[in-house]
Formats: structure tokens, sequence, C-alpha cells
């Protein structure tokens, strides 16, 4: 893994979050970065909200999804029954409320993906649900836009679906790395072996390649899971360059709380 790489995307992915609790969907980003598009997408409710961003700098494209941020995305997180993903052949099943949000925003995605000039290469990025968002757009931007298999880098993403989706995007995504704390307890959702409430039925959970294991204790639950001590933590691997890029734009990134 790209120590540099990972700490530029999880500031990226801190600034979904900034995007979406500023009324008007400001957000900074580092130099050399322009907005292509914002990217919006519904959970439970059906209602639209903006989910993330699709960024172009001279180095390439980063399509980057936040995290769970209303009580009705949690209702989606929970809906862990499974259907087809049926963006790719062979996809096997994925987790159905993840991937209702995802359909919810990928004809927009898709679409302007689509409008980018194949140049560049694509990085996909998320915390939490936008990492298990990430997981669901790769194998589509690989084998349904002119841009090939993406870079993936996620943070404290779930699993998102069965053995045979698993298998699909490993093949088709190679560079792909799930960075996790073994004290975070999202990473471990779905369990491997998931009952419905709802139908008794059993459903099977794998993650996808690669892990990268962090391993922290920050004092609670929540305080494990949240992005800004995956940031801190992977900054004490490269703290020269951590200092670096959080100089400018100022607090772009996600250190403090």
């Amino acid at each position: 893994m790209d120590t540099r790489a990972a700490l530029l995307y999880a500031a990226i992915c801190g600034q979904t979050y900034v995007q979406f609790e500023n009324e008007h969907s400001m957000f900074l980003m580092p130099p050399g970065y322009e907005l292509v598009e914002p990217i919006k997408a519904s959970a439970y409710d059906g209602v639209e909200s903006v989910f993330g961003f699709i960024l172009e700098s001279a180095d390439g494209y980063v399509v980057a999804f936040r995290g769970t941020s209303t009580p009705v995305e949690w209702i989606s997180n929970s809906i862990a029954r499974q259907t087809s993903y049926r963006y790719i052949k062979n996809g096997g099943l994925v987790h159905q409320g993840f991937v209702d949000i995802y359909a919810s925003a990928r004809d927009q995605l898709i679409g302007a993906l689509g409008r980018l000039p194949a140049c560049k290469p694509v990085t996909v990025t998320g915390h939490s649900l936008g990492g298990a968002l990430a997981v669901l757009a790769a194998p589509d931007i690989a084998v349904n836009t002119i841009h090939g298999p993406p870079q993936v880098y996620t943070y404290a993403a779930p699993r998102v679906g069965d053995p045979q989706f698993a298998l699909r995007y490993n093949r088709l995504i190679p560079k792909s790395w799930r960075i996790y704390n073994e004290f975070d307890l999202v990473p471990y959702l779905p369990p491997h072996i998931y009952r419905s409430p709802r139908t008794d039925e059993i459903y099977y959970y794998l993650h996808v390649k690669k892990d990268y294991k962090l391993s922290f204790k920050a004092g609670s639950v929540s305080a494990n899971h949240i992005l800004r001590n995956y940031f801190l933590k992977l900054a004490e691997l490269e703290p020269a360059f951590a200092e670096q890029l959080c100089a400018f734009p100022p607090g772009w990134c996600p250190t403090a709380g």
C-alpha cells in the first residue's frame, strides 16, 4: 500500500462529510484539484442528497463517497439481505441496502465518467458506508466505462457481498486496499453468515482484497470508527508528508475534533 496515497484519499474522504454538512455543499480541495461533479444519491426514504463528488487533477480522477450521516441511512445499512449485482456478468450477490443507494447514483456517476477523457487513472475511495459504495462502484467502472479498472482505497468499510462477488471484484480490481482498524466493529459487519430476521434466509458475506490492518483504541466504539482517527493513525507512518499535505488549504485534513 502507498501510505501517502492512503493519507491523501483519507483527507479527500473527510471532505465528503463537509460537503454534506455545508448548507451550500461547499468543501475544500487539495491544490491542483477541481470539482468535476457532485454525486447525489438517496437512501431508504428516496430523498436525494449529496453523497460525494468527482474530482480531477493532472494526475487523475477521484470518485469519493461519504459514510452514514442520517437516521434513514442507518435503515439502509440494516437491510442486509442480498440481491444480484447486475452491473457485471456473474457478479454474485450484494447487500440490498448498500446497492440500492449505489443504484440511485449510478447513472449520474457512469455518465459523468463517460464524459471524461480516458487519459488519466481513476481512484475510487470512501469511508464506512462510503467504502461499501466505492466497492460497488469499482467493478461497474471497470467494465462499463472507457477508463478500465480503477484503484480503490477504502476506510472502515463493511462487507459488501457474497464470495462470488468478492471473487469477481478481486479479479477485476487488482489495485484495491481495504484499510481497517482491528478494534472497529463496522469492518466485521455484516457477519460472514447472516440470517435475515424477516425471512430466516441465510446469506454469506466475504470481504474483498486486499486488507491493510491498523490497530488503535480511541476510547469508544464510535471513536474507533471515525475517519479522523484513521487519518491520524496513518499520519504516524508518514508524519512529515502528513504535515505537508495538511498545510494548505488550512483545515482541510480531518485532524480537528
